[in-house]
């Protein structure tokens, strides 16, 4: 495996600017204006009254688009996998997009939020009808899957809760889940990084822009709390509110249920009929996930059960994994999701 792209694709990727009316003076002065990569599979300019459904991709914290071009030893990037899924004639063909929702904290958590701004309206109220108005899609929502991992994996389970009117399936990859079990251990590595700062998240941020990103322990910790805080329990003014006292870890009850309210496992049975209405659900994660997102995976498939959604709408798998290195996993939800989602 050479470590750099020798083969065209056999479809195409066309490599986008977007300019967002939501996104533009958002609370934390990110660009509106975001890079959106649309694939088109082989055969999409010989036939050119065929209409496709859409899978659309979203990343994992800290992940922003031009990622998805970052090669590795012995392995394909997505798009590359992507485009092998449709050329092989693996899965029926599908318009592929990719969608940037990066802020300066380093994620969205693709929610509307006072803290962020406004990714969940952003995806679906401009990307969605952009993409519809200018390829060749399905536009109906039975035709029309979202798929992403950890944070992404996150938002692929919500999206389709909160609109079931656009997304008819979707795919998790150790998507964030089961938030006492997933989020309150990290609160207790804040915590104590948080010493340092004298617990004071905002000293450790203006340090952390600063110096060089990511070169202490405590950042990638501090950052996902202080991004999600952003994104969950955010004040109106828009400054993120911990859910928790910075010194003891204590929970901060009506903060903490702003979080819970956002639990995938939680909002199924609310979403009772939004999740009834998909027809593809696709739930994986590593058996060794060092956030425990395994057994989110297992509590999110047993609470669409609880609610009714057939087992035969849902592909559940655990295997020899981690949270990392999970990548080669993403064809396989895309190739399921687009079987699933062709007429």
């Amino acid at each position: 495996m050479l470590p750099w792209s020798t083969d065209e694709f056999a479809g195409r990727l066309d490599k986008q600017v977007f300019s967002s009316d939501l996104l533009r003076d958002n609370p934390l002065g990110d660009p509106a204006d975001r890079p959106l990569w649309i694939y088109t599979p082989p055969g999409y300019d010989d036939e050119p009254d065929r209409r496709y459904p859409s899978v659309y991709v979203i990343q994992g914290y800290t992940g922003h688009l031009g990622m998805w071009d970052n090669r590795t030893p012995y392995a394909l990037t997505f798009p590359e996998l992507a485009d092998k899924v449709f050329a092989s004639g693996e899965a029926p063909p599908a318009i592929v997009v990719y969608v940037d929702a990066w802020t300066a904290y380093g994620g969205s958590q693709f929610v509307d939020s006072p803290g962020t701004g406004k990714y969940h309206s952003y995806l679906c109220d401009e990307i969605v009808p952009y993409v519809d108005a200018g390829f060749r899609t399905i536009d109906a929502p039975e035709n029309r899957g979202i798929t992403g991992k950890s944070s992404g994996g996150f938002g692929a389970m919500i999206t389709p809760m909160l609109r079931p009117d656009l997304f008819g399936g979707l795919a998790t990859h150790a998507g964030d889940s089961l938030y006492e079990l997933s989020y309150i251990p990290e609160f207790i590595r804040a915590v104590r990084f948080l010493r340092d700062y004298d617990g004071d998240i905002f000293t450790w941020w203006n340090e952390f822009q600063s110096r060089p990103a990511l070169s202490k322990p405590a950042d990638v910790p501090l950052l996902v709390t202080l991004g999600c805080a952003a994104a969950f329990s955010a004040s109106d003014d828009g400054k993120p509110l911990l859910p928790f006292k910075p010194h003891s870890g204590e929970l901060i009850p009506e903060l903490w249920q702003r979080w819970l309210d956002w639990d995938p496992v939680r909002m199924a049975p609310k979403y009772a009929d939004a999740l009834l209405s998909l027809r593809a659900i696709w739930i994986d994660a590593g058996k060794s996930d060092e956030f425990q997102l395994d057994l989110g995976a297992e509590a999110f498939r047993d609470a669409l059960l609880d609610v009714g959604v057939p087992e035969d709408v849902i592909h559940f798998e655990l295997f020899e994994g981690t949270h990392a290195g999970i990548g080669y996993r993403y064809p396989m939800s895309l190739a399921w999701l687009a079987t699933r989602l062709t007429p």
